[in-house]
């Protein structure tokens, strides 16, 4: 298993290495060694998520604010999805940087993203599972989106794909919007939620 940083900060992805022979294949697929020692601290679990996306189905972006926020450790079992971190931390450097992963059964990957970032993915195979391991439980007075089709963003959704949006994700708010109506974490709160976490 070996893991990078990405283009946003606090943002990594992890390639798995499957192992395999005639019966199957196995993988590791989590591992809180490694997670740790990049990140500098353990991801507290607090719930594990599952979903299941037909074609051009695109959920997020979501965040949560902070503190306490919601790290994401993001899996991909089968299918296909193109996976996106965005930098929604007002007072961050990298504010409005995305960058995105191919997430697939067949290459396997894992990507991480700290508390305060926005996620989003695309499904690009039809029943394509997600797997996500995150820090905090849903509270939905915390949690919060911008649409992933802010033209200012520019997310690289393919355009071979019908997308396919909740009207939640359809009527949310452009990054800017979002910014104005005091939406977003701050560079701030994130980085004191990141400094208690590695003194736990």
């Amino acid at each position: 298993m070996e893991i990078r940083e990405l283009a946003v900060p606090d943002s990594y992805v992890l390639d798995l290495v499957p192992h395999g022979d005639t019966r199957g294949s196995f993988t590791e697929w989590y591992r809180s060694d490694v997670l740790s020692q990049a990140v500098g601290h353990a991801l507290p679990l607090a719930q594990a998520n599952h979903s299941v996306s037909s074609r051009g189905a695109l959920r997020g972006v979501h965040f949560a604010l902070v503190p306490p926020g919601q790290a994401k450790y993001v899996y991909c079992p089968a299918g296909r999805v193109l996976d996106v971190v965005i930098d929604v931390r007002v007072g961050s450097p990298t504010f409005g940087t995305h960058d995105s992963v191919l997430l697939d059964s067949e290459q396997p990957r894992a990507v991480y993203l700290a508390e305060g970032l926005g996620h989003a993915f695309l499904a690009l195979a039809d029943r394509s599972s997600v797997t996500y391991l995150v820090s905090s439980g849903y509270d939905p007075n915390r949690e919060f989106g911008v649409s992933p089709l802010d033209p200012e963003l520019d997310l690289p959704w393919p355009s071979d794909v019908e997308l396919a949006l909740s009207a939640k994700d359809r009527d949310a708010p452009t990054l800017a919007e979002a910014r104005e109506q005091g939406l977003l974490p701050t560079m701030a709160a994130c980085a004191e939620r990141y400094a208690q976490l590695r003194q736990v």
